[in-house]
């Protein structure tokens, strides 16, 4: 037994060292890409024909509320109110018939006083990545504001940055990290599918399709 961790010692640690560069570094990469890209105030950001406002459902599995999403469609309402952006393009995940980010994302907007007719729903906004590049290949977009939590925005601006898309985020507020440890370690392994997604895998959206207007006027 002593000498069969003696032997698998060294690879061990290896991997463990290996495992904790390639997530550390590919956190590093994220934010370097959104440094100085993001705000917490309307007031500061810079203006964009559209925003894009990042998926997520209202309630969690078992009906809990999610603590994400008011204070992400609040910040949306916010930058819309301010006159920063034209329309609002809320982008998610409609995979299956009993969960519909975009559609609870349109409602809980409209309930804020975005006017439903500057509200466009992408319903294939199956992941980060599939929301950015839909963005400027079917929304027909070279200059965006993600509305998202800090975390989610960094990563959304380092793909767009390497798609071609000039991109800022719009910081919605956080929720203490004791009360979603889930999602702030699986951000961190979100991070590291971005940076291979992006430079190993060269991943594309799922779907894309026709294209699709948005009402800027």
């Amino acid at each position: 037994m002593k000498s069969l961790f003696k032997r698998w010692w060294l690879p061990g640690m290896a991997l463990v060292l290996a495992g904790a560069s390639l997530v550390f570094g590919s956190e590093w990469w994220v934010a370097h890409a959104a440094q100085g890209r993001c705000y917490d105030s309307v007031d500061s950001i810079p203006a964009a024909p559209v925003a894009v406002v990042l998926g997520a459902a209202s309630r969690l599995s078992g009906g809990r509320p999610n603590l994400f999403f008011l204070p992400r469609m609040e910040a949306a309402a916010a930058l819309f109110k301010a006159g920063r952006v034209k329309a609002l393009i809320v982008s998610g995940d409609n995979s299956r018939q009993d969960y519909d980010e975009p559609t609870d994302m349109k409602h809980a907007l409209m309930q804020l006083g975005v006017p439903v007719e500057k509200i466009v729903c992408d319903y294939a906004g199956f992941r980060t990545l599939d929301s950015v590049v839909r963005a400027r290949e079917v929304f027909g977009q070279q200059k965006i504001i993600f509305v998202s939590q800090r975390f989610h925005n960094a990563r959304a601006i380092y793909l767009a940055r390497a798609f071609g898309i000039d991109a800022w985020g719009l910081d919605a507020g956080d929720v203490p990290v004791a009360l979603s440890v889930k999602t702030f370690l699986r951000e961190k392994l979100a991070c590291v599918k971005a940076v291979l997604d992006v430079n190993v895998l060269h991943t594309r959206p799922k779907h894309l399709g026709e294209k699709v207007s948005v009402p800027l006027d």
